[in-house]
């Protein structure tokens, strides 16, 4: 198993691969780089299995890097300083990431996950979904990536109707699709889709308004969405969702 530490930061490296080598993982082989150019080269000569990238470096960024590869085959792990909005793009793209200074524990995690997935080869898929979610293009050609224990899915978001929380797991519902249903709670994901106009109507559910069709009021209140699927609203939630229903906010 090949691992490849790329970061500007030379105790970035050094911890890393010192935590790595504790978890005592048979036939790990690491090397390093410290920037985009010297990266690109190890990439190609080292053939890595699984890549811990860092975002700012010296001679460019990590999405340099990405961009400059064709067809990637290797597990990624971004490493980085808090920046809010590289990463909302990680979660839309399912794409893991460590945050400085990293977590032993946290470390361990994101490889063994790595390990798992190392045949995995959505990562370019996945890329795509990256660089979309960096470039702010229009909303309507936002995509996010959801797994479940059969597949991975690159959904536009325009397409969900709503997502209904099932215990810690979220179901999503399509207007031409079956539910896809996702080991993240509900929270997670309204984080990341409330600010593309999803609303939440009840502790269980979040809903898509641009598909919202009606108010009904009975029963206490629900949306009718498109294709005739309903989701309820909460007393607690009614006015929110009317106000925005009615452009008042």
């Amino acid at each position: 198993m090949k691992v490849l530490l790329i970061d500007n930061e030379i105790q970035i490296r050094e911890g890393l691969k010192k935590i790595i080598e504790l978890f005592n993982f048979n036939d790990i082989v690491l090397d390093e780089a410290d920037g985009v150019q010297n990266g690109l080269k190890k990439i190609h000569q080292f053939d890595p299995d699984i890549v811990f990238l860092d975002v700012e470096m010296d001679d460019g960024t990590g999405f340099d890097l990405l961009r400059l590869l064709q067809n990637p085959t290797f597990q990624l792990v971004f490493t980085t300083a808090h920046q809010k909005y590289a990463i909302e793009a990680f979660k839309f793209s399912a794409i893991d990431y460590l945050l400085k200074p990293v977590n032993p524990d946290e470390v361990e995690q994101t490889f063994t996950k790595a390990l798992k997935n190392i045949r995995n080869n959505d990562l370019g898929k996945q890329l795509s979904v990256l660089m979309n979610q960096l470039s702010y293009k229009n909303e309507n050609d936002k995509k996010i990536v959801l797994k479940d224990i059969e597949a991975t899915y690159f959904i536009k978001v325009s397409d969900i109707l709503y997502c209904e929380a099932e215990g810690t797991y979220t179901k999503f519902y399509f207007t031409n699709n079956e539910p896809i249903l996702v080991s993240k709670n509900l929270k997670e994901y309204e984080s990341m889709l409330e600010p593309l106009g999803f609303i939440r109507t009840h502790h269980s559910y979040l809903a898509n308004h641009t598909k919202i069709k009606m108010f009904d009021k009975t029963d206490g209140g629900s949306l009718v969405l498109e294709g005739g699927l309903s989701v309820p609203v909460s007393q607690r939630k009614k006015d929110f969702v009317l106000s925005i229903l009615e452009g008042r906010i």
